[in-house]
């Protein structure tokens, strides 16, 4: 079992001193290797609140976040900033490519933390091999403006992946994107979930795009419903 969760509730505060907005109510689930699952749902059910609460970017009100039998609510602010960087990958529905850098030096921003010259070595050759799997070699020296929407995408995508996590999470990753370029964030999502066997869950509104994936999820008055 990688990932388990263990009856999460989340509420938030409204402004003004209005009510309590109860957000996700006791939301349990399970995700082993290499699985893939979608949540769906409308905007403000709470879908990315529930994704940043895995990818440990907030903390639950109660419940547990597990990931390989360790309650992940208990690190410290060091132990889930290292929990982020080495078992995480984060794709968001904006790329978020710094502009002044190239392709190559995007993919490899999550890295820059890293002293061992060994692992930085393993880095740039594993960079320069995600570049080449997703069809982007000629463009590795481009910058982030002189190529499309989908081509940054797809460098954020590899940029998720370059240190290797167990745990793959898009929050809307084709939201931006025209049906075309969305079938192909999907598509190779799909492939590099299969390919380097790393667990996959993704927030959509699309409905085709949830029908591809193993498991599918309504988030509905803070519960998930399965939808297949």
């Amino acid at each position: 079992m990688l990932l388990k969760l263990n009856n999460i509730h989340k509420s938030y505060n409204t402004d003004q001193g209005g009510p309590v907005k109860k957000v996700l109510e006791g939301i349990s689930m399970e995700l082993d290797q290499g699985e893939n699952m979608a949540i769906l749902g409308p905007s403000g059910s709470g879908k990315s609140t529930l994704l940043n609460i895995i990818g440990a970017l907030d903390r639950p009100d109660s419940g547990d976040v597990v990931f390989e039998g360790n309650a992940i609510n208990d690190y410290t602010e060091d132990q889930l900033a290292g929990f982020r960087n080495q078992q995480v990958g984060f794709i968001f529905q904006s790329h978020h490519l710094l502009p002044q850098c190239s392709v190559l030096e995007n993919v490899l921003v999550p890295t820059l933390p890293l002293k061992d010259p060994k692992l930085k070595k393993e880095c740039f050759e594993r960079a320069q091999e995600l570049i080449k799997e997703v069809g982007l070699w000629e463009q590795k020296d481009q910058l982030p403006g002189t190529i499309s929407g989908g081509e940054c995408q797809r460098v954020a995508v590899i940029r998720a992946l370059i240190n290797k996590p167990k745990l793959l999470l898009a929050d809307e990753p084709t939201g931006s994107l025209d049906r075309k370029n969305a079938q192909g964030i999907a598509s190779l999502l799909m492939e590099l979930n299969k390919g380097f066997n790393t667990a996959l869950i993704i927030v959509t509104h699309s409905l085709e795009i949830g029908a591809q994936m193993s498991r599918a999820f309504d988030l509905v008055d803070g519960q998930l419903v399965k939808n297949k």
